[in-house]
């Protein structure tokens, strides 16, 4: 069941030019039950009074499974965007309206495929970092890879990319590529792919028989994706997605 509360800024750093990390906690000192993947809607009201709402992913690394007392989200900056007014001037100590947690693009315990698929672009990394002790838990039972496969236009546009290569190489099993479309890094990394997200892919050779995909960001990476994994011959419920859509 969603729930209605008030988020106090208690915390926030800018992760790219254009991309605020922002950590809240609940005004009533509760802690919020979540489950890693799940989001939150803020709520405001535009200039002439009209109700609005926003969705950001919960990106809190806890341990999976309790609730947590820092919620934490990613904010990217829309040119003249409603929310990016809103929530990017927000002040520390600020307050707005929240509700949830919502959605269903979490790992499911029944799962039995060899291999998950993680497709990610811009803030849409952001449920994969919540993920990421659900992950080194299956990691360590054995039998289970991973595979992250992050977009962004060049190096600084790669959000918590260096958590990411840290857990890889704390986590055998773990794999992260940061896929730069415009800009190789000055200093390029082994695991760095060149080219968009959907055409690195192929280089995994997706197998239905072994791997079950999630995709989340931009929606012509979420839709290119999913023909190109269909194509690979994965069914429609080894494909689970989520787009970002940016309003104003």
């Amino acid at each position: 069941m969603a729930d209605h509360f008030k988020l106090r800024l208690v915390d926030s750093t800018m992760l790219a030019p254009s991309v605020r990390h922002m950590a809240f906690e609940r005004v009533d000192g509760q802690p919020l039950a979540f489950v890693p993947g799940q989001f939150l809607q803020i709520h405001f009201h535009y200039a002439d009074g009209t109700a609005t709402k926003r969705s950001y992913s919960v990106g809190t690394v806890g341990d999976g499974s309790s609730p947590v007392q820092r919620i934490e989200i990613a904010v990217s900056y829309v040119e003249g965007g409603a929310a990016t007014q809103l929530l990017c001037e927000l002040p520390h100590g600020g307050v707005i309206d929240a509700s949830g947690p919502y959605g269903r693009f979490c790992l499911q315990a029944g799962d039995t495929n060899g291999r998950y698929l993680l497709l990610a672009t811009g803030t849409g990394v952001t449920p994969y970092r919540a993920m990421l002790p659900q992950i080194q838990a299956l990691l360590q039972k054995g039998g289970r890879e991973v595979v992250l496969l992050y977009g962004a236009r060049n190096e600084t546009e790669l959000l918590y990319g260096e958590e990411f290569e840290a857990f890889a190489q704390a986590n055998p099993g773990f794999t992260f590529h940061g896929c730069l479309s415009r800009q190789p890094r000055a200093v390029p990394r082994p695991s760095d792919r060149q080219g968009h997200v959907q055409n690195v892919l192929a280089e995994l050779a997706p197998s239905a028989e072994r791997d079950i995909a999630y995709l989340c960001g931009n929606p012509n990476m979420v839709d290119a994706a999913f023909a190109a994994l269909k194509d690979f011959g994965l069914a429609v419920a080894q494909i689970r997605r989520e787009k970002y859509i940016s309003s104003r």
